[in-house]
């Protein structure tokens, strides 16, 4: 299986890695893409990814951060992207819920970052927080950025609407969470093609492991067996469809 987004930079997995990449080996994850989601934070995950063949990573300038970030850096994302631990642009996009940059801000960095993915064909890995409507209709001026919207957690009338526009949809341990039965709906009504899981770790923990502070890529695993009960099937084939996903979306064979 393969944890598709997650955050191995974070001092509270990078400060125990070794340990992180066993439990993950041990649950059967056998692969990771780490996130990045400022310079150094790129620059951060572009080492730590480096010389290991069961990882690779995604730069990006993340919306919450971008406020803090100058816009020339988009540029220095050009000369980044050209390690070979690099599979994707991102995260970028739209946080209207955390308004930690202005909109103007977050549009200006969401858009550079999508014309640099379109002229060097990289996929790109979208946050997206209340703002589907713009971060569809500004993706839509970028129509061959293949996109993957992480962390999905809105309603399945919005998913399909990412579906149609042609992207992926990345489900966290948000799907196991009693409380949003619409999104396993939305799991469940999604095209197996276009699902793929991941973490978000350390962050979202998935049930029956919430009580686990700090979130993992061993722990994907969970997310993965709620998505095969949507599905009405087997973690197995959850894990053969969604790595295949993976491998086709990232270009990362096995």
């Amino acid at each position: 299986m393969i944890d598709s987004h997650c955050h191995l930079t974070d001092p509270r997995l990078l400060e125990q890695l070794d340990t992180v990449l066993v439990r993950a080996a041990e649950a059967g994850v056998v692969r990771m893409i780490s996130i990045g989601t400022n310079i150094a934070d790129d620059r951060a995950a572009i080492e730590l990814c480096r010389n290991r063949s069961n990882l690779r990573c995604a730069i990006g300038i993340h919306p919450n951060y971008c406020h803090e970030a100058k816009f020339d850096e988009v540029a220095t994302l050009r000369e980044l992207q050209r390690d070979p631990s690099v599979v994707a642009l991102g995260e970028m996009g739209l946080d209207y819920f955390h308004k930690l940059a202005d909109r103007a801000t977050q549009v200006k960095f969401f858009e550079a970052q999508l014309a640099l993915a379109q002229a060097l064909n990289r996929p790109v890995v979208i946050h997206s927080r209340e703002s589907i409507d713009d971060s569809l209709a500004i993706l839509s001026n970028f129509a061959n950025v293949p996109a993957v919207f992480h962390c999905f957690t809105g309603t399945s009338a919005e998913a399909t609407r990412v579906i149609e526009a042609g992207h992926l949809l990345g489900f966290t341990g948000a799907v196991t969470f009693k409380k949003n039965d619409d999104l396993r709906e939305a799991a469940r009504l999604a095209p197996r093609d276009r699902v793929i899981v991941e973490t978000d770790a350390p962050y979202l923990t998935p049930e029956p492991m919430r009580k686990q502070k700090t979130n993992e890529p061993a722990l994907v695993v969970h997310v993965a067996e709620v998505i095969a009960d949507a599905w009405g099937t087997s973690v197995e084939e959850v894990d053969r469809v969604t790595t295949a996903n993976v491998e086709r979306f990232f270009r990362w064979p096995g």
